[in-house]
């Protein structure tokens, strides 16, 4: 059955909460100073079986100015508001204001009600119908129904209840959304039970046993019961008027103004970036950095305006802009928020959330302001492809584009293949998903090309400069999964060469000077002629100026006619070559061979030998038996 929320909206002491009752039978007044004083304080539910068969939950919120935060977080989730209308007083300043939030809000269905119609003769009627007809033009309520009842006679209920049937038949059936969410607008302990919020589920379903989140604190706990207007339930969608139980949380854990949501869908955030309208009506201009209460869901949040694209906001002009909160909370795009000014307090604007999790925005930016428009846009595959594009250098995953599109995960995943067929986004790494903006992508990899070529410019001499101070140096590519990606990519295209823990271009040749070739002459000469004796390098290096025989020193091990046994030890390779023959020959006649009659066979001291036979062990050629080795495995 579809799920519609009627909400009162209208100003102190017209009637609103005796409407409820007259309809109900229900006193949603619960507070020992409502009854006291005469007035709603806090939010008041009832529900309604109309003669349809539908049962409607209703939402009545107070009128005082005092209390309008608590008329915006109940007319969160409304389908259809009833603007409550004393006939006796007519228009006053909260039925503008009530009117003013609704339409912020977006509510698209209503009706009019003139109460205490039993106080007022029929010419002062029909002057309040005339007034009211005419400061509805250009509203949502401009073509709605005007009904006239009396709460305390009874007059025009009946007709009432039938008029209500008949809308709510009428109001489509709402979007449930992807996100089961229900922002909490109250909490409280029941004996026996412990702690339970209740809220109108403004998205998605959830069922008992469901593992949920409380944000922003991001709390876990898991569903032990659920009722929906008084009666135990075991899910819950979208529309309804909705008690939840949890496990293992104190009532001081949670306050108004928090979001329960299936478990790790949403994340908390300190920015939102919006589309903000400014009322006409509102007192004066918005200045940029200006201080306003802001309001979604059940939540009141200090914050801080920054106006994207100019200094002053005037009254009905709309902009982008970037609420900065005091305090953390969740939204979703597409969301409607109230601002409302920080002193004197009254409602002065509100629009549409765009981008639920931004970065600090640079004000007057071209780029910034094409972005945004770009999430202003109706089309799905245009606002994903900006999500991952805002995703830089890290890019976003499906789970994440999920929250910031708040589309469901077909849609996303449609759209994702779309993009990535058309080369916009890749995916840089199937392990986590995530997928990159094809601009990052190639402005990393010219990044990482640039770096390598200069590299090899300024050493000529080395083979290739190490992986690790190739990715800490390119930017953008600092994160090794995109790192990587980007290496084997380039590797694939043939552009780049891997060898072991270096990378050069597949172009580079280590070229040398005539200077160059006579030291590479002159040390090969040296090792060559030491045979199993070889000096440490840097004596060697010390005979050449500014040590130049370092970088020759690596262009003949890459070529293989020095052998590294240890740090600053080299041998010439044939000399390796020579030992390792004989060393075989040895062992394959004798089987093992001692130190001493290894050292014997070099012709050389321990200084030599120990490293020498530890070079063979590391080669797998021989394994050490106690003090003795043989051959790893038949030669």
């Amino acid at each position: 059955m579809k799920q519609v929320i009627l909400g009162t909206a209208g100003h102190i002491d017209h009637g609103k909460t005796s409407l409820i009752k007259a309809l109900t039978n229900i006193d949603t007044d619960r507070l020992k100073e409502e009854k006291a004083r005469g007035i709603t304080i806090e939010l008041g539910f009832a529900h309604l079986l109309l003669p349809s068969g539908q049962l409607l939950g209703i939402v009545d919120v107070p009128g005082h100015e005092r209390f309008v935060k608590h008329m915006v977080a109940g007319a969160t989730g409304v389908d259809l508001v009833a603007m409550v209308i004393a006939a006796d007083e007519g228009i006053m300043p909260q039925t503008r204001e009530h009117l003013e939030i609704c339409q912020l809000l977006s509510v698209k269905h209503g009706l009019v009600v003139l109460t205490k119609r039993d106080m007022v003769d029929d010419d002062w009627i029909e002057l309040v119908r005339d007034d009211v007809t005419q400061y509805l033009k250009g509203t949502f309520l401009e073509k709605a129904p005007i009904m006239e009842v009396s709460s305390v006679t009874g007059l025009g209920i009946e007709a009432l209840i039938q008029l209500i049937d008949k809308m709510v038949a009428e109001i489509p059936e709402r979007n449930s959304g992807n996100f089961f969410r229900l922002p909490v607008d109250r909490v409280f302990t029941m004996k026996g039970f412990g702690t339970v919020v209740t809220g109108t589920t403004a998205s998605g379903s959830i069922s008992v046993g469901d593992e949920v989140t409380i944000y922003p604190q991001e709390l876990h706990s898991r569903i032990r019961g659920i009722q929906v207007h008084n009666k135990d339930a075991e899910n819950v969608s979208a529309g309804l008027r909705t008690a939840i139980n949890i496990q293992g949380m104190e009532k001081a854990q949670i306050e108004r103004g928090n979001i329960l949501a299936a478990k790790d869908t949403l994340k908390p955030t300190f920015m939102i970036d919006v589309e903000l309208d400014l009322l006409a009506s509102s007192p004066r201009p918005l200045k940029n950095r200006a201080k306003a209460r802001f309001h979604a869901g059940t939540a009141e949040i200090i914050s801080t305006v920054i106006l994207l694209d100019r200094d002053v906001l005037n009254q009905g002009e709309r902009c982008f802009a970037q609420i900065r909160l005091d305090e953390p909370t969740t939204v979703l795009r597409g969301d409607r928020y109230i601002l409302r000014s920080y002193s004197p307090v009254r409602t002065i604007g509100g629009g549409r959330v765009l981008n639920p999790l931004p970065l600090k925005k640079k004000r007057f930016s071209e780029g910034v302001l094409a972005d945004i428009e770009l999430l202003n846009s109706g089309d799905p595959l245009v606002q994903i492809e900006q999500f991952v594009k805002m995703g830089r250098y890290t890019g976003k995953d499906a789970k994440e584009i999920q929250f910031l599109a708040n589309l469901g995960k077909k849609k996303v995943d449609e759209a994702l293949k779309v993009l990535s067929a058309q080369k916009r986004i890749i995916q840089y790494s199937k392990e986590s998903g995530l997928f990159i903006h094809e601009e990052f992508l190639g402005d990393a990899t010219k990044d990482f090309l640039t770096i390598l070529s200069e590299y090899h410019e300024r050493n000529p001499l080395k083979a290739g400069i190490l992986k690790e101070e190739l990715r800490s140096r390119t930017e953008g590519a600092t994160n090794p999964r995109l790192f990587n990606f980007i290496v084997n990519q380039q590797s694939g295209l043939g552009i780049v060469v891997i060898e072991n823990e270096l990378l050069r271009l597949n172009d580079h040749r280590v070229t040398l000077a005539n200077d160059q070739k006579e030291i590479r002459e002159r040390i090969e000469d040296v090792y060559r002629r030491a045979r199993l004796q070889p000096p440490y390098f840097k004596e060697v290096n010390s005979e050449f100026p500014d040590a130049k025989g370092a970088d020759i020193l690596g262009i003949l091990i890459k070529e293989g006619l020095l052998v590294k046994v240890k740090e600053d030890l080299y041998f010439h390779k044939n000399a390796i070559d020579d030992l390792r023959e004989r060393l075989i020959a040895f062992l394959k006649k004798n089987n093992e061979v001692n130190p001493t009659q290894f050292k014997d066979m070099t012709g050389t001291s321990r200084k030599y030998s120990i490293p020498l036979i530890e070079y063979f062990d590391h080669e797998q050629l021989t394994v050490r038996v106690g003090d003795n080795r043989i051959l790893r495995k038949k030669i």
